[in-house]
Formats: C-alpha cells, structure tokens, sequence
C-alpha cells in the first residue's frame, strides 16, 4: 500500500506507479472535480484484489467505510438538530448503504476504471445490475430484483479513503469533495415517503400490537422469505439472493396488509395564492404547543432547497410531525432567511390541519 502522506507533506505530485492508469485517474479526478497530490493513492483505489501482482482496493476500502460514515454522520447530525437518534441511524443506513452506494458507482460509471484480472463474471454482473439501476425512478432504492453486487460499494467507498488520505485525514475536506459524488442525499422526507419495507411492516405491525415473524429457508438454489403475522400466513417471495427474497416478501406484505393496519404516511396539500396571506405569526411556536396538546413528536424542520448566491440565498423549509397514525409533511414558501422558511412551513400545516378538520 503507498504510505499514508504526512502532515508535512510537500505539494509535489506523486504520479502513479504504472503510466496506464493515468487515463483511468484523469477520468476519476474529473468525475470528482479534485487532484490528487499522490496518484498511487487513486490507482490503489482503482485496483481489484484479482490483480495479485498490485496492493488492491481492500485497505483503503476498510477506512473508507468508517471515514464515509462518520462524514455523513457529522452532515444529518448538523442537519437535523431536532431527530432522535434512531431516525439519524435510519438516515446514515440510507445514504452509505450498498444498495446506495452501488447505485453511486453505476450513476458515474466509476467500475470501468477498475483494474482487474479475468473478470467476466464480475463484469457480467455489474452490467445487469446497471441495466436495473438505468430502470429506476425512485429516490431511495432498498433494493431491486438484485442485490448490489458488492465491488460496485467497494469502489466508492476506497475512492474517499483515498481523498481522506490524501487531504492528510481532513474529514471535513474529504466531505468538501466527496458530497456532489453520492448526490442526491437522501433527506429524512425521502424515508418518509418511502421507507425501508421490513423496517416499515414491523413498525406498523407493532403499533397494532401484532407480531411480526419473517421466516428464510433455501430450496435448491433459491433462498426463500415468508411473512407471518401472529402466526398467520400474508406473504411469501424467492429469489437467488436472501436479502432481495425478504424486501419483496416485506413489499407483498405491506400491499395486503395496507388496508387493515393503521399507521400510514400522509402529504397534506394546500393549494394557496403566493402572497403570504396565510402565514402565521409565530408559527413554529403554535405548532410546538399544538404537538404537546395533542402529544406528538416534536416538529422537525429541514432545508429542501437552497439557492442563489451568498448575498441573495433562497431557502425553502419543510416540517415533519410524527403523530401516533400519520407522518405529517408540509414544505413552505421561499424565503431570504431559513428562519423565514421554517416559519412557513409550519403556517401551512397549521392551516392544512385546519383546512382537512384533521385537528
């Protein structure tokens, strides 16, 4: 492996080892919009374990995982100062998954750059995974008819231990210059309205008090999930792969239980002319006391837009509020100030929960 740089590291450049790969980490530095003072830390990068005459992937790959998750850490940590841990472990699992990060890989095309020996397999696979990936046209994906293949989220993830390295273990450069790469972010709306189906059936089932038992067993080459619930058959799904078999099974739950459980996720939507007439003075606050009285999580507010130069920034805020049947979601109108932003958020689902009697 090529040292790691040190703190008094000269701003000469390191070139890589082989003179081939420099097309390949032209091509990489462009996609990420960032130099790289040693080469032979993106070439090692770049470089699959089937090429045993070369340092591979696998070390970087190690700390890449742990740097990528504690700078997405620190971004939804800051982000969202108002969540409970759960829902940043839920948001953290969202953006640096496999399923995620595969989807990173194919979206710029960063496993044609990977040095690798009799591959065709691998390649094989990698391709069809893409030809799915090309097909979806959802935010957040937790999983297709195929399951990631894993070199795709090895890829990126020793992409940035190398640009953590070489920024001399800057987490917050590496963060600088690694974001625009795994956009776009998944925000806590996307899971919202679209959460994982395991995570989702158990926690409906649970607020019915009813239990949840999703059973796995292979049957020749294909591994099957079947879903029980309080011991009574709903749903059952198989595929080569364990994990893609229990997110379908979860999904077929979901469709035939939707009508009978309670919980559900609901965007209210209010049609207004956009003069302001209808925002509230104090509105955060109406909104804080609302939720106490009638004993629901606490609002959350996030920043769906940001726009414009330094001197004339737009924010658009939008609120979530948890209740004990519904997750309420309402974005508000742009605003100079995030304050602003937020403030109208909550008029408008103050004015939504008036408008729908909901309250």
């Amino acid at each position: 492996m090529s040292p790691a740089i040190p703190w008094n590291y000269p701003f000469s450049v390191i070139p890589p080892s082989s003179p081939e790969i420099e097309p390949s980490i032209l091509a990489v530095e462009t996609i990420l919009n960032y130099s790289f003072r040693d080469k032979r830390l993106l070439e090692e990068a770049l470089t699959h374990s089937s090429c045993t005459g070369s340092p591979s992937y696998q070390r970087l790959e190690f700390i890449g995982d742990a740097a990528l998750g504690l700078a997405l850490s620190n971004h939804i940590f800051l982000a969202y100062p108002d969540i409970n841990q759960g829902q940043l472990s839920l948001l953290r699992a969202a953006n640096v998954s496999r399923e995620k990060l595969a989807r990173v890989a194919i979206r710029h095309g960063l496993y044609q750059y990977v040095i690798r020996n009799n591959a065709t397999a691998l390649d094989d696979k990698v391709r069809e995974f893409a030809a799915i990936v090309c097909q979806e046209d959802n935010a957040v994906a937790h999983g297709a008819s195929m399951k990631a293949p894993k070199v795709l989220a090895d890829i990126v993830e020793s992409i940035a231990a190398a640009i953590y390295v070489d920024v001399n273990f800057d987490l917050q450069r590496l963060w600088m210059i690694f974001r625009g790469l795994l956009e776009p972010i998944v925000t806590l709306p996307d899971l919202l309205h679209q959460p994982q189906p395991v995570t989702l059936l158990f926690e409906l089932c649970q607020k019915d008090r009813k239990k949840v038992d999703i059973k796995n067993w292979k049957k020749g080459a294909k591994s099957i999930a079947s879903v029980y619930v309080d011991g009574v058959f709903v749903a059952s799904s198989s595929s080569e792969q364990k994990e893609v078999a229990k997110l379908a099974a979860a999904r077929l739950a979901l469709d035939k239980l939707s009508k009978s459980l309670s919980a559900k996720t609901e965007v209210l939507d209010l049609s207004v002319e956009e003069n302001g007439s209808l925002e509230i003075e104090g509105a955060k606050q109406k909104l804080n006391e609302l939720c106490c009285k009638k004993k629901w999580l606490k609002p959350s507010y996030s920043i769906e837009k940001d726009d414009g130069p330094p001197h004339e920034k737009k924010y658009v805020c939008a609120v979530q509020v948890p209740t004990a049947d519904d997750v309420l979601y309402m974005p508000g109108y742009e605003k100079s100030r995030v304050k602003d932003a937020e403030n109208s958020a909550a008029s408008f689902l103050i004015r939504a929960l008036q408008e729908s009697n909901y309250l």
